[in-house]
């Protein structure tokens, strides 16, 4: 029996590499809470924990797998081929998944993201579907980055952080506090870059697209900081708190170095940089909340022993081990299954 469960499980969570929907869970639960730290302003923990809803939660949560499965198995449909050749034991091309049932998965998560964006368009704190609009964008922003946006080299690494930079948003589409989906833009689309060059896939990535990825991402850092400083001020606001972001940047530039150190064979180096690059999102997140500058006292300013900071803090970061684990068991049942099958036989010269 278990062995039919791993048989049927397994090729769908390899399908929808689900060991890594923590990382976006993460992103989307950061901005909801600093959404809630806003809203709860200075009313301390009870203001701050009333702003929160679990049925919110659910439907942030839906959003988030929605999306995240959706790109990942419609990216598996459309290389079926392609991976035949360079990578048979996927699940499509290995025959352990149909290609119908791919299909079904993809369109299910899809609906699963909708399902949630309605809800949360719903709530009346939220105006004009803003969060159904989100997700549709970034869906098709997905969709584009799987068809041709990973063919075109810098369009498909600057739409990977543009994909993370609205997910972000669909739950604190006000976007209280700009800096963090704006570091996730950032990191995902100069990580894929780097991780990209280190893997040396093809087709190959020059020069010249390196200075593309790093001047479209200067473009739209300014488009999007002078929308806010027009449109939302108080979402550039500054404080102290945004100190411990940027230090778990600086460590994450250290944890790079390491790698790039530790590992002769560059393209091993660049899928360790990878993997360690996606995890380290839900630091940034944890970062971000920990450092929210909206629990404050009585007295205005910041408050940094407010509890609810660290317990949301806390929960946020708590997710960090849960994806990691998630990759080594995934990569653990692979290999015990695979070590499992029986060996197939073939006749000398055939």
């Amino acid at each position: 029996m278990l062995s039919a469960l791993s048989h049927r499980v397994l090729p769908v969570l390899q399908l929808t590499r689900m060991a890594l929907v923590f990382t976006a869970i993460a992103d989307s639960t950061c901005a909801y809470l600093l959404r809630a730290a806003r809203t709860a302003g200075g009313g301390g923990a009870g203001a701050f924990f009333g702003a929160l809803d679990w049925r919110d939660g659910v439907a942030i949560v839906m959003v988030s797998v929605g999306l995240y499965g959706y790109g990942m198995s419609l990216n598996d449909i459309i290389d079926r081929r392609r991976d035949s050749t360079i990578a048979p034991g996927r699940p499509l091309p290995s025959g352990r998944i149909g290609v119908v049932t791919a299909h079904v998965i993809c369109a299910l998560l899809a609906l699963a993201a909708l399902a949630g964006a309605t809800y949360l368009s719903l709530r009346p704190f939220y105006s004009y579907w803003v969060p159904l609009v989100i997700v549709v964008w970034t869906g098709l922003l997905i969709t584009f980055y799987d068809v041709a946006g990973k063919y075109l080299v810098w369009p498909g690494l600057i739409c990977l952080g543009l994909i993370r930079f609205f997910h972000s948003a669909v739950p604190a589409p006000d976007l209280p506090v700009l800096w963090h989906p704006l570091l996730l833009l950032n990191h995902v689309a100069i990580l894929s870059t780097v991780a990209y060059k280190w893997e040396q896939k093809r087709p190959a990535l020059t020069r010249g697209q390196r200075w593309s990825v790093l001047g479209m991402l200067a473009l739209i850092d300014l488009v999007l900081i002078g929308f806010c400083a027009i449109y939302r001020k108080s979402s550039l606001a500054w404080s102290p708190g945004l100190l411990i972001p940027a230090g778990a940047v600086v460590l994450f530039l250290v944890v790079a170095a390491v790698i790039k150190r530790r590992y002769a064979n560059r393209r091993q180096a660049g899928q360790t940089l990878m993997l360690y690059g996606l995890l380290w999102l839900i630091v940034y997140d944890a970062a971000f909340v920990a450092g929210s500058a909206d629990f404050r006292g009585a007295d205005g300013a910041i408050d940094w022993a407010s509890h609810p900071r660290w317990i949301a803090a806390a929960a946020v970061f708590a997710l960090l081990p849960v994806a990691y684990l998630s990759v080594q068991v995934m990569r653990w049942w692979s290999k015990l299954l695979m070590a499992s099958q029986r060996p197939e036989y073939k006749r000398a010269g055939v």
